[in-house]
């Protein structure tokens, strides 16, 4: 079942907000392909959008076009009103991505990573040794700064690629499937933290999934599939506008992939 995207959240969160991100019209092609169909999609400050697709639904086709690593085909992108076609050193400087695939240099110690990820974005001194300390104190790892990221679990790992993308105060946190091989109480905590900066900080978030329990708690959720936007609305309003007793039941009743 499909239904018009925006169709059914006129009074969601983000229309009381600023638009931190706005995606209009993105088509991505590889060949015969076609990743992404004219996705258009808001973030709003503050707000948690969960990004809900099946594997292969185009999610992170999505975050390459929006971190800059690809350019669309078509359509545009803006960060806190900066197109990423025509500034995109001023979209990357606002924005803050932690990818599926881990990204921590593992013969590096912990704070050495993001010394080097802060002197990247001009933060150097004092400033950098400030900021570390105190995404190191939030997340908890403040007496394991010396050893190698590679001792580290899944779960730490986690964390301190995500205090990596918080150093340069992004206004866009992406998560894409960031939860991916965490233990349930592993990826229950980086879920919890995540919906906390939305509350504290005021930060966008745009979180990729295909695991319907993260997205349960979402002021929106997206659905994306074959490269689609399908349908969009907060939990709540998507199980009543598809008729099915869950958010999990909705999803399948879209999509016809199990969650």
């Amino acid at each position: 079942m499909k239904t018009e995207p925006g169709s059914q959240n006129a009074a969601a969160p983000e229309a009381l907000t600023a638009k931190i991100l706005e995606v209009q019209d993105a088509s991505k092609s590889y060949g015969a392909l076609k990743a992404l169909d004219a996705v258009s999609l808001s973030v709003g400050e503050g707000e948690f959008v969960a990004l809900l697709g099946p594997n292969g639904a185009g999610k992170t086709t999505l975050f390459q076009l929006l971190s800059g690593l690809f350019v669309a085909d078509a359509g545009r992108i803006l960060v806190d009103g900066f197109d990423i076609g025509r500034d995109p050193v001023a979209v990357l400087a606002r924005l803050g991505v932690v990818f599926q695939q881990a990204t921590l240099d593992l013969d590096l110690g912990v704070y050495a990573n993001l010394r080097f990820h802060a002197r990247l974005h001009g933060i150097g001194g004092e400033g950098a040794t400030d900021r570390i300390g105190a995404e190191l104190d939030r997340i908890g790892l403040t007496e394991q700064t010396d050893g190698v990221c590679r001792k580290l679990s899944g779960g730490n790992r986690r964390k301190v690629e995500l205090a990596r993308a918080l150093l340069h105060a992004p206004r866009l946190l992406l998560m894409d499937e960031a939860t991916v091989g965490l233990d349930p109480r592993s990826r229950r905590a980086l879920l919890d933290y995540v919906h906390d900066l939305c509350r504290e900080r005021g930060l966008g978030v745009l979180w990729a999934t295909h695991l319907v329990d993260e997205a349960e708690e979402a002021d929106r959720v997206l659905v994306l599939h074959r490269g689609q936007l399908m349908t969009e609305g907060t939990p709540a309003q998507l199980v009543a506008d598809i008729g099915e007793p869950s958010l999990a039941d909705a999803f399948l009743n879209i999509t016809g992939v199990s969650p």
